[in-house]
């Protein structure tokens, strides 16, 4: 499946958020240009959650004005906070061609009418009225009181290419424009929408309880070889932490060593749940070893004109300790609303909240003194519960890299960091097979390196520690050969589920050997080391004529002296017969097998059998 494809399964979901009397967005399959209406006016959509965290469906229709007479607008944001107003164009095309080469129309874009629209003017210059939409944009515009103060900025969304900048600026009126094409919607929109990670908050405000509060907040300064930190701890109320992760998800767990894991029965976070939901009293803060948060700037404010509330504001605030905790809380948040029940099961629980804040000289998130200290904190805090070493290397910077080349080239999730494509599968956004395992992915670039025998015989543990994980992924370079063996692996599963309930042939040893239930990764070393890349077209062809080789393959290993330890000739001396004990089980995670990889010519067999 393309990055295309996915783009339209997204649509396709946002599209039956809609309730059923938005029958705009809700045409019949076969109806084809409503349904392309549908899925731009749904590509607006996307954006407007994306960009700027609109959750629901109905908070984001309100900005949308795509129709007719919309004065060239098709949506609108109005961020009274950064005193912006953004004005939307865009233009979806209905098949993977025409939406990474069209480009827009320089006609398209001089029939936006901003300066009539901002100038308050509620018709076009020929008297026809703009529709019910621009009418309240230009309503809404006329009563912000401090307008003088606010910016306007024109957001494209299209391929802009043919149009000048110098353009874009005369038909903004020198106003900011920028351009989402292609390449940015599928790296700024479709990623991090499967991921969890596309609403960055720069300032979370927290209310906290103070009524019948025994204790202060505790705070201390804590000098390290990098600079000063501040430590902040203090009980919050648990739904305040469920409605921070509701809205920002993983994005606010961009730091810590694993995303959300889902609430399997028995889990840690079925635990957690439990906790929560099972009991009236606030066992939970009791139990729970709370959540760690970074800050750049801690503000706490007791004196807000609310009696028993204060006031809480943390400045890019990142949780690198208790992550599953916090979305498990707001998966439980999210039920409430769905099923429109009360959030009573949160009422008078807390959790502790321990808060880091930076010392002004390291506040500056490209400051490597910055990234150190987190990584400390981050390995010293985690300690305290069971990580990975794979999940310990999730945030390594050759990790993120080739994450974003495997998406860039082939459209596929490298999953990197365990439960971070949680978002993408819980909204039917993405198919598990779109998602890469990071154990198998090692696993794979090590039979791509011939070395098939560690490949199948390490340890995940063995594999993701520093030092072999350092030496088997040195860089980035080989990652085409890295998914071509990923592809290669999918065939050879499609064959293992073909044979696999043939009781008389299991795993088609029959006809292959033992190629498809020990040899899997021997099988991608030997056609990697002949191949190099195949196309996605030539490698079912190729997977058969090397599994139709295998049996040779193993006739010669069987004869080969240096495998005697796995394949041994008995003498029985009762019946004077000679058997044979075979092990392929150990001889394909034995010493001998990446030479007999090497050295075996499976080209020469392979031609001699076509």
């Amino acid at each position: 499946m393309s990055k295309y494809n996915t783009l339209i399964t997204i649509l396709d979901e946002i599209r039956k958020e809609a309730p059923g009397n938005y029958t705009f967005y809700h045409p019949l399959e076969t109806e084809d240009e409503k349904l392309n209406k549908a899925r731009s006016r749904a590509y607006i959509h996307l954006f407007l959650k994306v960009r700027f965290g609109l959750l629901t469906f109905e908070e984001r229709e309100y900005f949308v004005t795509d129709g007719t007479n919309d004065g060239g607008v098709d949506g609108y944001y109005i961020d009274n906070e950064n005193k912006k107003i953004y004005f939307i164009q865009s233009k979806f095309r209905d098949n993977q061609l025409n939406f990474e080469s069209r480009e827009i129309k320089y006609e398209e874009l001089i029939n936006m009418d901003i300066d009539r629209i901002t100038d308050g003017e509620k018709t076009y210059e020929n008297g026809s009225k703009y529709n019910d939409k621009i009418q309240k944009l230009i309503q809404t515009i006329s009563t912000i009181p401090d307008i003088g103060r606010y910016k306007y900025e024109i957001i494209i969304i299209a391929n802009t290419k043919v149009v000048s900048q110098n353009k874009l600026k005369k038909l903004s009126d020198g106003n900011p424009v920028q351009e989402f094409n292609f390449e940015r919607a599928y790296k700024e929109l479709v990623f991090p929408v499967i991921c969890g990670t596309y609403y960055d908050q720069k300032e979370l405000i927290i209310e906290i309880n103070l009524s019948n509060k025994t204790s202060e907040e505790i705070s201390y300064s804590v000098e390290t070889e990098f600079t000063d930190c501040q430590i902040t701890a203090l009980f919050i109320p648990t739904l305040e932490i469920a409605k921070t992760l509701y809205k920002y998800k993983n994005s606010i767990l961009k730091y810590n060593p694993r995303s959300y894991l889902d609430m399997k029965s028995g889990t840690v976070n079925s635990e957690i749940a439990n906790t929560l939901t099972s009991k009236d009293t606030n066992e939970f803060a009791l139990y729970n070893n709370g959540i760690t948060m970074l800050s750049d700037d801690t503000n706490l404010n007791k004196k807000i004109a609310k009696k028993g509330i204060g006031q809480l504001i943390i400045a890019n605030p990142q949780i690198i300790n208790g992550g599953q905790t916090a979305f498990t809380l707001s998966r439980i948040y999210e039920d409430c609303l769905e099923h429109k029940e009360d959030l009573k099961v949160f009422e008078g629980k807390e959790v502790l909240l321990k808060i880091i804040t930076f010392n002004e000289t390291i506040k500056d998130g490209h400051s490597d003194n910055k990234l150190k200290l987190i990584e400390a904190i981050s390995k010293a805090t985690n300690q305290q519960t069971t990580v990975s070493e794979a999940d310990r290397r999730s945030n390594d910077k050759i990790q993120i890299e080739l994450q974003n080349l495997i998406f860039d080239e082939f459209g596929y999730f490298y999953q990197r960091k365990a439960g971070e494509f949680s978002e993408g599968i819980k909204n039917k956004y993405i198919d598990r097979k779109k998602i890469i395992d990071r154990e198998v992915l090692l696993r794979l670039i090590l039979a791509c390196q011939r070395k098939p025998t560690e490949a199948r015989r390490s340890g995940g543990s063995t594999l993701f520690k520093k030092n072999n994980f350092d030496k088997v992924l040195k860089d980035t370079s080989k990652y085409k050969s890295y998914i071509n063996a990923y592809f290669i692996l999918q065939e050879l599963n499609n064959y293992q589920i073909k044979y696999s309930k043939d009781k008389n042939n299991k795993d088609g040893i029959i006809n292959f050997g033992h190629a498809l239930r020990y040899g899997k990764y021997a099988v991608i070393s030997a056609i990697i080391k002949d191949h190099k890349i195949l196309v996605e077209t030539e490698i079912n062809k190729t997977v058969n004529l090397y599994l139709n080789a295998w049996l040779e393959f193993e006739k010669y290993a069987i004869e080969h002296s240096i495998n005697s330890k796995y394949f041994l000739e008995i003498k029985d001396s009762d019946k004077k017969e000679k058997r044979q004990i075979l092990n392929f089980d150990g001889f394909y995670k034995g010493t001998t097998l990446n030479k007999e990889i090497s050295d075996f010519d499976f080209k020469t067999i392979i031609e001699q059998k076509l």
